[in-house]
């Protein structure tokens, strides 16, 4: 899986699709400030529940945007089905969402604490995986650091809120969110018990 996800990044790193986003930052800033009451003006969410956006890969947050407005536009047929952010990501342009994407793309990421009693579990799994029941190691498509790989969309997942990435593995798990990349992350998930993923939102919040 890890040289699988290395010769996508190669492979995805000329596509049109993924490309580095070309928005502006200064008009974004102005255009996010809806975005502020839950993602916070710099993209540090106080709300465990909402993401950090702040730090986050440009190209990753347009598609993100694209997809929730393809969930409004097919009634959840497609895309990324979310009720709050269907509605926000419809009344926005294709330049809207590069700059909005610019905007928290520019800005510093404040990392979190994961506790002292999920590290050393929570980095074996993030780092090494389990061979014995099929699940690759995390750092093959989001780096050591957490910081993901920007032209293959692989997103930036250190430091984010631990309930959110909890969320969003379950979510993964049961099939509710199914937007990812040829169903990577479904495949990853799947194989995850409550309590790995419980270790791995945890360990992931003070990752940097």
């Amino acid at each position: 899986m890890n040289k699988y996800c290395v010769l996508l990044a190669l492979f995805l790193g000329s596509s049109a699709m993924l490309a580095q986003a070309k928005g502006d930052p200064e008009a974004g800033k102005t255009k996010a400030v809806t975005c502020a009451a839950c993602h916070g003006t710099d993209g540090n969410s106080a709300i465990p529940m909402n993401p950090k956006l702040a730090g986050q890969h440009e190209g990753y947050l347009v598609k993100q945007l694209q997809e929730f407005k393809e969930a409004a536009q097919s009634g959840g047929k497609e895309g990324r089905n979310n009720a709050v952010m269907n509605g926000m990501a419809m009344a926005l342009s294709e330049q809207d969402m590069k700059d909005i994407a610019a905007h928290f793309s520019s800005q510093t990421l404040k990392i979190g604490e994961a506790p002292e009693d999920v590290i050393a579990r929570g980095e074996a799994l993030y780092r090494g995986g389990d061979a014995e029941r099929g699940i690759t190691a995390c750092a093959g498509c989001h780096s050591p650091d957490g910081k993901g790989m920007n032209l293959a969309g692989f997103p930036v997942i250190g430091g984010q809120h631990a309930t959110y990435t909890k969320a969003q593995l379950e979510m993964f798990r049961s099939g509710q969110r199914n937007n990812d990349l040829n169903g990577m992350m479904r495949g990853i998930a799947v194989k995850l018990t409550d309590d790995d993923i419980s270790i791995l939102s945890q360990y992931l919040e003070g990752l940097h």
